[in-house]
């Protein structure tokens, strides 16, 4: 038997069931995702499910069921299932799909916090854990900052300067699993039913940060190898763990590329610290670029703000314009292909 409320059941998820036309039907939360099917976690244990018509080709890719989505099934074996609806998400990461230039691709659901981890080695940068941040912020989940492998040598003071614009915002933690005792202070920020999904770049430690944080060994790892630098482990799916009397840590594949699905640019004002000078911008319509009286222009001339995280706005910004627009045309083309439908329809009709 499962106590599902250590996996984040809660009054607001019954409601949302009651919604359903199979309300009457089970209910359990993937916990990972398989080429041909989902391992879901019920009440009365875990069952390999698979989709029903209606939910395979009634939905886009992107709503297909991602790990840590509630579903409701129908049990036709002992721990098989075939998975009929799915409840509304919320908080849920996106990314990008790779190789696209408007899909979203779900990462995880019904997330409260997510770890973004980042190795203190030559995978450091910090223009990819803005990235990850924003998309995070975006879906109001809070983001956590984990600096691994602080057991090798790296320059403190750098580090610490390169990440001012960061900290002010979230917390940073520096963490190695050859120091128990820089583990301990990020169990606080896990409690019992709550989600945290775990991201960050192959190799940086999400694994063995895992096996650090629930005590035991739930995902094998060896010796670093010493030509990339990395774990022989590499995660390749989306798997979630429930920690002892605590919550749920969801394990993702490290990404190379972790492409922006968000159209709220001016978000990435606030974030990159860009919004308290543009207030002072001539133009309320300043792009911050080679406009006349730009108070975010001058704040970089002057090195009040880093050049680094200006021409980071500047990328992330048009990375996002660029999402916007191509959803925008892509649901105008849908409706246009909605209205030509219909107008098919009633032509035939008469």
């Amino acid at each position: 038997m499962n106590n599902l409320s250590l996996y984040g059941w809660n009054d607001n998820l019954f409601q949302l069931k009651q919604n359903s036309a199979y309300k009457h039907l089970f209910h359990g939360r993937v916990s990972a995702v398989n080429k041909t099917n989902y391992e879901v976690i019920a009440e009365h244990g875990v069952l390999l499910c698979e989709l029903s018509g209606n939910v395979l080709y009634g939905r886009s890719s992107f709503e297909l069921p991602c790990t840590g989505d509630w579903i409701i099934f129908q049990p036709f074996d002992d721990n098989k299932g075939i998975i009929v609806d799915i409840l509304p998400r919320k908080h849920t990461l996106y990314r990008r799909k790779s190789g696209t230039v408007s899909e979203r691709q779900a990462i995880a659901s019904h997330i409260d916090k997510a770890f973004i981890v980042q190795s203190l080695d030559a995978n450091f940068s910090v223009r990819r854990m803005e990235r990850f941040m924003f998309q995070v912020l975006e879906e109001n989940i809070q983001p956590i900052l984990i600096l691994t492998k602080s057991d090798l040598e790296f320059n403190r003071h750098q580090v610490n300067e390169s990440l001012k614009h960061i900290d002010r915002q979230i917390p940073v933690f520096f963490t190695s699993i050859l120091s128990p005792e820089t583990i301990l202070p990020i169990r606080k920020f896990v409690s019992q039913g709550e989600s945290i999904v775990l991201v960050g770049s192959s190799g940086v430690g999400k694994s063995s940060l895992i096996n650090a944080l629930c005590e035991r060994t739930v995902f094998l790892t060896s010796e670093i190898s010493k030509s990339s630098g990395k774990g022989r482990h590499t995660s390749t799916r989306r798997e979630m763990v429930l920690m002892d009397d605590s919550g749920i840590l969801i394990d993702t594949p490290g990404v190379r590329e972790f492409g922006l699905a968000s159209d709220n640019a001016e978000a990435l004002a606030d974030m990159l610290d860009v919004s308290a000078f543009a207030e002072s911008c001539r133009f309320k319509n300043c792009m911050h670029i080679d406009e006349p009286g730009c108070a975010v222009v001058e704040a970089v001339n002057s090195g009040i703000l880093e050049p680094e995280v200006y021409n980071s706005y500047l990328k992330l910004r048009k990375e996002s314009w660029h999402f916007s627009t191509s959803e925008y045309e892509k649901r105008k083309r849908a409706k246009s292909f909605a209205r030509i439908s219909d107008e098919a329809k009633r032509i035939k009709k008469r």
